[in-house]
C-alpha cells in the first residue's frame, strides 16, 4: 500500500511554486494549496513557457485554469532557450528556467520545486556516471540558497508512486509531456531503461540511491565546514588567497578550497582544468610571476605571491570619457566609483574623466619635470588589472590625477586648500 503524502509544514514561509502542469508540480501545488498556514504566509506560482513543444500554448492555458480554480496567483514567463551555447537542449532549457525563476523570487521567499525520490536516484546515477566526487553525489538538497531566497524541495524523500496515488485519489488533472516517453536524453534513458531493470533485482534501488546521496550530503557538510575554516586562514582579503598558506594545505584540500572560493564569489564554477592549472602553473610560479587561468568570464591570476579571483571584464572601456563636477559620486563602467570627499561644492569647473590609453605623463608636486604614469603605478605596486580600471582626471591636456593613487602638481594645492581628497573604489568580481 502506498504511503500518503506528509502534512505540509505548520510554520510556513512565502512560497513561489514552479508549476509546469505535469503530475509532480500539480501534486506539489495542490498539496500546498490545502494548507491554510501556507495560504496565509503566501502562495503563488510561476509557469515557464519554453516554446519547445507544439502544445506549449495549451499547457499555459491548462496551468492558468488550474490556478484560477484553486485561487492561486500565477505568473507566466516566456523564455528563449539558447541552443548554441555548447549545451544540450535539456541543459539549455534547465538554465533558462533557473534564470526565469531567479528573476521572480522575492527576498525571503522559497522557490518550491517538485523533485521527488525517483528524481534524486536519477541525479545520483547521472553524477556517478560523470565521475563526480562527494559534492556532486550529494545531488539535490531539500533546501539550498537560490537567487534572493531559497530553493525548497519538500517532496524529495517521497517516491513518485505516492505522488501519482495522491493525484488519482484527489481527481487531479495534469499534463503528460510527450518528450518524457523518449529515451534520447540521459535522464530519460535512466528512468525508462536502467532503473526499471534495477528495481526488478533490487526493489528498493531508488531508496538506496537516495540514501547514498543523503550520506554524501552529510560528508559534504562536514567538508564544507572545514573548507570554510581553512579558506579563512589562507585568505588575505576579499577574493585574494596567499599562495604560501594555500601550499601548506594537502593537495586534496587545495582543490576543495579553490572550488569553495570560486563558488562563494558568485562566479561560474571552477572547472577541473582550472584546478589543474592552479596546481601546475600558478602555485609553483616565481614570486613576481604574472600567470592566470580564465574561464567563462572569470579568471584566477597570480601576482606577487597571491591568487586573485577576478571577473575577466574588469577594465574601463578604452574610449570611455565623461565630465565630472565632483559634487556626487561618479559610477564607473566596471562597477567602481570615484568620489571627492571633504567638500560638497565640487570642483571649480568640471574635469574630464577617462580611461588610460597609454603614454600618459604627470608632474608630481615639488618636481619640475613630468613622469611616465606607467612607472609611477609600477612603483606603487598597483596590480596590472587595476591599472586598466584606473580613472584619469584631466583639465584639457593636463593630467591632474590617476584615481587616488597619483595626485599631480596641478591638483594637489586645490585639494589642500579645500581640505578635500579623492577616493577611488575599483570594481570587483
Amino acid at each position: 500500500m502506498t504511503a500518503p503524502l506528509p502534512h505540509p509544514p505548520s510554520v510556513a514561509h512565502p512560497v513561489l511554486v514552479g508549476f509546469s502542469g505535469g503530475l509532480d508540480s500539480t501534486v506539489l501545488l495542490h498539496w500546498l494549496a490545502t494548507s491554510a498556514a501556507q495560504r496565509t504566509a503566501g502562495l503563488r506560482a510561476v509557469h515557464i513557457h519554453h516554446g519547445l513543444q507544439e502544445q506549449a500554448d495549451a499547457w499555459t492555458v491548462h496551468c492558468t485554469q488550474v490556478c484560477a480554480r484553486w485561487n492561486i496567483p500565477l505568473r507566466v514567463l516566456r523564455v528563449q532557450v539558447q541552443r548554441n551555447q555548447g549545451q544540450g537542449p535539456e541543459a539549455a532549457a534547465r538554465h533558462a528556467r533557473r534564470e526565469a525563476f531567479a528573476s521572480q523570487l522575492l527576498p525571503g521567499e522559497q522557490l518550491a520545486l517538485a523533485h521527488h525520490r525517483d528524481d534524486q536516484a536519477e541525479t545520483f546515477l547521472l553524477r556517478a556516471l560523470r565521475g563526480s566526487g562527494v559534492d556532486g553525489l550529494a545531488s539535490m538538497q531539500v533546501t539550498s540558497a537560490f537567487g534572493a531566497g531559497t530553493v525548497w524541495r519538500p517532496l524529495l524523500e517521497v517516491p513518485r508512486s505516492t505522488l501519482r496515488a495522491h493525484a488519482q485519489a484527489e481527481g487531479l488533472d495534469w499534463i503528460e509531456d510527450p518528450s518524457n516517453a523518449s529515451d534520447d536524453a540521459d535522464r530519460n534513458f535512466l528512468r525508462l531503461q536502467v532503473l526499471p531493470q534495477l528495481r526488478q533485482r533490487w526493489a528498493q534501488a531508488d531508496a538506496a540511491f537516495a540514501r547514498s546521496a543523503a550520506l554524501c550530503a552529510q560528508s559534504q557538510h562536514l567538508l564544507d565546514s572545514a573548507d570554510r575554516d581553512a579558506l579563512e586562514r589562507c585568505s588575505v582579503g576579499p577574493g585574494v588567497i596567499d599562495c604560501g598558506r594555500l601550499m601548506r594545505q594537502p593537495v586534496e584540500r587545495r582543490a576543495r578550497l579553490l572550488r569553495h572560493w570560486v563558488r562563494g564569489s558568485g562566479l561560474p564554477p571552477l572547472p577541473a582544468a582550472g584546478v589543474e592549472a592552479v596546481e601546475r602553473e600558478l602555485l609553483p610560479a616565481a614570486h613576481h610571476a604574472d600567470a592566470q587561468f580564465a574561464w567563462q568570464g572569470a579568471r584566477i591570476r597570480r601576482w606577487r605571491g597571491q591568487l586573485h579571483l577576478l571577473s575577466a571584464s574588469l577594465a574601463l572601456p578604452a574610449d570611455w570619457s565623461v565630465h565630472w563636477d565632483g559634487r556626487a559620486p561618479l559610477a564607473l563602467p566596471d562597477g567602481g566609483a570615484l568620489r571627492l570627499l571633504g567638500t560638497d561644492a565640487g570642483f571649480d569647473s568640471p574635469v574630464q574623466i577617462r580611461a588610460r590609453r597609454g603614454g600618459e605623463r604627470i608632474q608630481l608636486p615639488g618636481r619640475t619635470h613630468s613622469h611616465a604614469l606607467k612607472d609611477l603605478l609600477q612603483q606603487q605596486g598597483l596590480p596590472p588589472w587595476q591599472r586598466r580600471q584606473l580613472p584619469l582626471l584631466f583639465d584639457e591636456d593636463t593630467l591632474l590625477a590617476a584615481g587616488d593613487r597619483v595626485i599631480g602638481a596641478a591638483l594637489q594645492p586645490w585639494l589642500q586648500a579645500h581640505h578635500a581628497q579623492l577616493q577611488w573604489t575599483p570594481g570587483a568580481a
